[in-house]
């Protein structure tokens, strides 16, 4: 199972935002160019996530994103969904997904179902605040060099 960069890029994106929550209003361009991103791209992703209600917008001359929540209440499986859609590893076991003819006697597909479940435990145990936390950590124990994901 691999995510694409949509997932990757909009994760760092979102953390760029847990960074500075608080903050303010955050433009696309800095967050850009803090992640490496291009802004175009990013402008993609961030709709997605908009319309998700993860961000929220602010126009204006001083506008840019935010996070919708604290970021202790976004998780990073709420993230992956709204840009990779569902977790699983085969159709069989979307959370809507549809069954093949032989789903019912399926072997595999409690392997695949155990794969789907372990992956979505670790990606929803994780918020974004976790993921600061961790940021400054590092940070901090390795002479304040500033840390990316």
């Amino acid at each position: 199972m691999k995510f694409s960069t949509r997932g990757e890029y909009g994760l760092r994106a979102m953390f760029d935002l847990a960074q500075r929550y608080g903050e303010g209003p955050i433009s696309l361009k800095s967050v850009a160019e803090r992640q490496d991103i291009s802004e175009h791209y990013l402008e993609q992703l961030i709709a997605a996530l908009r319309k998700a209600g993860l961000v929220r917008s602010v126009r204006g001359a001083q506008g840019g994103y935010t996070l919708s929540k604290d970021p202790s209440e976004i998780k990073v499986g709420d993230i992956i969904r709204v840009l990779e859609g569902p977790i699983a590893p085969m159709d069989c076991v979307k959370e809507e997904g549809e069954c093949c003819s032989r789903a019912e006697s399926c072997v595999a597909r409690t392997i695949w179902e155990k794969v789907r479940d372990s992956v979505s435990g670790v990606l929803d145990s994780i918020t974004l605040e976790d993921m600061v936390i961790e940021a400054n950590k590092l940070q901090e124990s390795n002479n304040n060099y500033m840390y990316y994901i």
